[in-house]
């Protein structure tokens, strides 16, 4: 029966080589941290979400192994069934606090949570206007849910439509859309966008978005994954960086970047919603209860949070010389200020054959980076995307830096 499944497959898979598009997975001997170790040998490592150094942090680990000794292994079950604890309780309250939500409610992974944003809440009679480079988890939870559907490009709150160059679909702007959801008579609209793009780095226009949720009644949903922890003055996320914490309807995010970075994500939102969520969502009603080490550690990050903002200062000092000092240097960088800092390769000639030699190179010169070509981007916007962490040291960006700079001259890309 598998025999022309397989014909196919591994031709498919034989053109991926081909093209430089497979992915093939590097295989870390160590925990995750500033440094870990890839066949016997030690690297710098810039290319993981681990935001703040968390990670491999102590005081996590204590906490995990603490609720482990506690509280068992694992709930063997679902929320509703046997498996809540008093620790998921506390969770959900400290979580709600952090994010300025009135609740909050969890899932095993922040793709599980925008799996189940949707489907429980809108229906045919609804509408979703959804940014275009949103996550594949949000076009996921998307699918899911039987509201009618608006896309428009990427970041563009105009009352416009026109070509996407990227991808040569027309697009509206956010403002079109809202104006057709309108005029369609649409029960409930509600805007849904990444806070932050995990591609190119950018931070969506939340201010925008919340003046015109308010001119056409609809509600806000935004995925922090990428910002919370570190983005805003106090690393509440980006609404709480654009001043915007009591516009937001509905946010979902991860413990698996920042927060610690293992898995685990939750809803946070008005108490209605997530009550309808424990009552509605599929994803929490049919799935088990996130594990007491991972409960028990996301509560010790957050406790560590809400006492200082030394870890996301150092971040964002990191990503501040690392974007100054590569651009200085001559590489092509989406202009931002988050730790994400890609470093394009489209504009020269076969680019992702040269994007998978340039990492390669730079393991060899001891830093761990990752290339990423299409379907993960579109197709001549290959990049390597730099992923900044506070636990970076000086001497650390110092040499992922000349690093960078010897191989940019060996394959000429700088001067």
């Amino acid at each position: 029966m598998f025999g022309k499944m397989k014909d196919y497959l591994v031709k498919e898979l034989q053109d991926l080589k081909d093209q430089n598009l497979y992915k093939y997975e590097r295989i870390i001997e160590s925990p995750q941290s500033a440094e870990v170790l890839v066949k016997g040998k030690k690297v710098l490592n810039f290319c993981a979400n681990n935001y703040l150094g968390l990670s491999s942090n102590p005081e996590l680990i204590e906490a995990a192994h603490k609720e482990i000794d506690h509280r068992g292994y694992g709930l063997s079950s679902v929320r509703f069934i046997c498996g809540t604890q008093d620790i998921h309780k506390e969770l959900e309250k400290k979580l709600a606090e952090f994010l300025g939500m009135e609740d909050a409610i969890l899932f095993s992974s922040c793709f599980d949570a925008n799996g189940a944003a949707f489907e429980p809440l809108f229906t045919h009679d609804d509408a979703i206007i959804t940014d275009a480079l949103n996550h594949a988890s949000i076009i996921d939870g998307i699918r899911l849910c039987k509201a009618q559907r608006w896309v428009y490009k990427h970041s563009d709150m105009r009352d416009v439509e026109e070509q996407d160059p990227s991808t040569g679909k027309n697009l509206k702007g956010l403002e079109r859309c809202l104006k057709e959801a309108v005029a369609a008579n649409c029960r409930f609209k509600v805007i849904a966008t990444d806070s932050v793009f995990s591609m190119d780095g950018d931070i969506a226009k939340l201010r925008d978005i919340c003046d015109l949720a308010d001119k056409y009644d609809a509600l806000v949903m935004i995925d922090e994954s990428h910002s919370s922890g570190f983005m805003g003055k106090h690393g509440r996320g980006t609404h709480e960086y654009y001043d915007v914490m009591d516009r937001v309807d509905i946010i979902t995010t991860t413990f698996g970047k920042a927060l610690g970075g293992a898995s685990g994500g939750c809803i946070a939102s008005h108490k209605p919603i997530v009550d309808w969520m424990r009552n509605k969502a599929r994803p929490y009603l049919f799935s088990n209860t996130v594990p007491p080490s991972v409960v028990g550690a996301t509560l010790k990050c957050l406790e560590i949070l809400t006492k200082t903002t030394a870890l996301r200062d150092k971040l964002e000092a990191n990503t501040k010389r690392f974007r100054k000092e590569m651009t200085e240097a001559g590489f092509d960088i989406i202009p931002g200020e988050h730790p994400i800092t890609p470093i394009m390769f489209g504009k020269y000639e076969n680019c992702s054959e040269l994007a998978v030699k340039f990492a390669n190179r730079m393991l060899e010169e001891g830093v761990y980076v990752t290339p990423f070509s299409y379907p993960v981007v579109p197709k001549g916007k290959d990049r390597i995307r730099v992923q900044i962490s506070a636990s970076h040291s000086d001497e650390n960006l110092t040499t992922a830096i000349e690093a960078f700079k010897k191989i940019g001259r060996e394959l000429n890309m700088i001067k």
